[in-house]
């Protein structure tokens, strides 16, 4: 299954939120810990994750370039290398999953209407009962 990338995420979350990231990022800084610093959290964490596995991936094609000797030494440094961008690769899905199905489950507020000022009709007042003497019999 494809997962969007990082900068599907970051396109998405500046599209919710109406503002580029950087100004985002910026606002969410002086603000409490809420939805869009999750939000910047994951995509944060999301692209170290992508980085991590072009690193990873590049590193072991170089350790297994056709051209070099692998000895014993060399073996243990391609497990560890394979390791990571494993690890890399489940951080990269998990986190771009999370934020797929957070982001699917947000929408983005329609603006506030300015109040109007609308006069209204005056309510009317029941007439007050005249107050005199009874009538008599």
């Amino acid at each position: 299954m494809l997962h969007p990338t990082a900068a599907e995420i970051a396109a998405r979350i500046e599209e919710l939120y109406g503002a580029p990231l950087p100004s985002l990022e910026a606002h969410a800084q002086d603000q409490a810990r809420g939805m869009l610093a999750a939000l910047l959290g994951s995509h944060h964490t999301l692209a170290l994750a992508e980085r991590s596995v072009i690193v990873q991936r590049e590193r072991l094609q170089h350790m297994t370039d056709p051209e070099r000797q692998i000895g014993a030494r060399e073996v243990s440094h391609i497990l560890d290398c394979a390791r990571r961008l494993a690890e890399a690769v489940a951080v990269r899905d998990t986190q771009a999953a999370t934020a797929d199905a957070v982001l699917r489950s947000l929408g983005r507020a329609p603006a506030a209407e300015p109040p109007t000022t609308s006069t209204a009709a005056p309510v009317p007042v029941p007439p007050v009962p005249a107050t005199g003497p009874a009538p008599s019999r």
